[in-house]
C-alpha cells in the first residue's frame, strides 16, 4: 500500500525585515530539499508575516519505511540549513 508522508517545518525569522528577506530563506530551503530528496515542497502558512513561516514537504513511497527514511533525511537537512530558525518539525502520515 502506498504511503504518503508530510513533514511540516515552523520557522521563526526574527532578523527578517521584510517579506523579501523571508522569501530568501524559504526559497533556499525549498530549492535545496527538492533537489536533494525529490520531495514536493511548499510554503503553507504565515505567508503575510515576514518573521514566521510554515513549510511542508511531501513524499510518496511504496512503503512507509522508505517514506519515513526520506522524511528523516529531509528533517536533518532542514535543521542543518536553518539552524536556530527552525522552531518545530511535525510528521504526519496520510496513507
Amino acid at each position: 500500500m502506498p504511503s504518503v508522508g508530510v513533514i511540516t517545518f515552523e520557522l521563526r525569522l526574527e532578523e527578517s525585515l521584510s517579506l523579501k528577506d523571508k522569501r530568501h530563506y524559504v526559497k533556499g530551503l525549498k530549492d535545496r530539499l527538492r533537489k536533494r530528496f525529490n520531495v514536493a515542497v511548499s510554503e503553507i502558512g504565515y505567508q503575510d508575516s515576514w518573521q514566521r513561516g510554515l513549510v511542508a514537504a511531501v513524499t510518496v513511497s511504496p512503503d512507509q519505511a522508505r517514506a519515513e527514511q526520506v522524511l528523516q533525511l529531509v528533517e536533518r537537512e532542514a535543521a542543518l540549513v536553518l539552524g536556530p530558525l527552525l522552531v518545530d518539525a511535525t510528521t504526519e502520515w496520510l496513507a
